[in-house]
């Protein structure tokens, strides 16, 4: 099996993630060679690795550029490549592939009505127009592919009442030894901000800072715990600088540090920055708790690394969350401080809980796997391949046939 992989949308994320686990996975099978597109940045983390060749081709910044060279350009790539099945892995699909494609669908913010209500709060009307526009795209992507695949069973849901069409559910894997792998220590400025820490109970956030993971709803709470007389003081990890300049995406979040100052715990709230994803399992050792109040997820592999790294999960009550974590985490209402405070209070203060929620979250977490994903994805690929093959075949025999009456 050639796998034609499209992943030059992937610079952060979730999608960034998936490519550092599957197109390893996928070298490590002597059945399967990869095409890998991606963009150039990029390119020297995935060479040397066996059957992956990196197409070098001139890939546009801009999205709308990029969308337009995909839709251009990428067809003929693909023919030159002689692949057998395209897997386009950035919600985009390709319009009249010329071979089978997959269409990994994962952006929950085009189904998202908190997420547009929120950007309509926030004034923010041309990434409003944007996600739109981007949404749209994605829809119709679904329509064009063969085949669909949703990173979770809750959000392959949304993707269908949204479309009509089916979409497989297929979970994203998670593998303890390769996330732990990495020998690169953490930069020693982040050491020292996780050290003056001191005893506190700490909290982690692994995530860049944007509007649907809800930051200002964890600021709200960690301002109430304040007013709680606990036996620690409650700090909060974040893997982000609230300074614009350093924030992908075109989110603004001089509100959310505007927030903090207003809530006066600009000395709880610890922005380590960007971590390096081989030094980030020692981020997640340092931390006490893990925590998240995102209103709009399709995955959410940072549960997983938490989960895997024996960290008892608070988490916002959406069906996704429900679906990772199961029984391993404790859930409040997405837009409460006041039930997210309990939440983080119990765990705080119930040395036995945190430590019965780690062990079920360490557990959980094995039942993830990206071997078990790649196995899935090769199936359908020889599915669509094979069903491709025995058209063009129907179709030879028919044309035979009308050449000789």
């Amino acid at each position: 099996m050639k796998l034609f992989i499209n992943g030059i949308a992937a610079s952060a994320g979730g999608g960034l993630t998936y490519l550092r686990n599957v197109v390893p996975e996928l070298s490590r099978r002597e059945d399967c060679e990869c095409v890998l597109a991606v963009s150039a940045p990029l390119r020297d983390e995935f060479r040397g690795m066996n059957r992956v060749n990196i197409v070098d081709a001139s890939i546009p910044q801009s999205t709308v550029r990029r969308v337009w060279w995909e839709q251009s350009a990428m067809a003929q790539l693909i023919r030159q490549s002689a692949a057998d099945v395209l897997l386009s892995a950035g919600n985009f699909a390709i319009r009249a592939s010329p071979v089978p494609q997959i269409l990994l669908s994962r952006n929950s913010l085009y189904t998202s009505s908190d997420f547009y209500c929120d950007l309509r709060e926030r004034g923010e009307y041309r990434l409003w127009l944007g996600t739109k526009f981007r949404s749209e795209l994605a829809r119709r992507s679904i329509l064009w592919a063969d085949c669909t695949v949703a990173p979770s069973q809750a959000f392959a849901n949304e993707l269908e009442k949204w479309t009509g069409k089916s979409v497989l559910s297929l979970p994203h894997g998670f593998d303890r030894s390769t996330f732990t792998a990495g020998s690169r220590e953490l930069e020693e400025s982040t050491q020292e901000k996780i050290d003056l820490t001191g005893n506190s109970f700490r909290l982690l956030f692994v995530s860049h800072y944007n509007y649907y993971r809800n930051f200002e709803t964890l600021f709200r709470a960690l301002a109430l715990l304040n007013t709680r007389k606990l036996p620690r003081d409650i700090k909060l990890m974040l893997t982000c600088s609230l300074r614009g300049e350093d924030t992908p995406g075109g989110y603004r979040p001089e509100s959310a540090a505007r927030l903090i100052r207003e809530l006066n715990i600009a000395g709880q709230v610890i922005e380590l920055g960007a971590i390096p994803y081989d030094a980030l399992h020692l981020v997640y050792e340092s931390a006490n708790a893990y925590v998240s109040a995102a209103y709009a997820e399709s995955f959410a592999h940072p549960l997983n690394e938490a989960m895997s790294s024996g960290l008892p999960v608070i988490a916002s009550d959406i069906p996704v969350h429900r679906e990772i974590c199961g029984d391993a985490a404790l859930y409040f209402p997405r837009f409460s401080p006041e039930r997210l405070a309990d939440a983080i209070e119990k765990l705080a203060t119930h040395e036995q809980l945190a430590a019965e929620q780690g062990r079920t979250g360490a557990l959980r977490s094995q039942s993830f796997s990206w071997s078990d994903h790649v196995d899935e994805v090769l199936k359908i690929s020889h599915k669509l391949s094979s069903a491709r093959s025995k058209i063009k075949s129907v179709e030879r025999a028919r044309s035979k046939a009308a050449a000789a009456n």
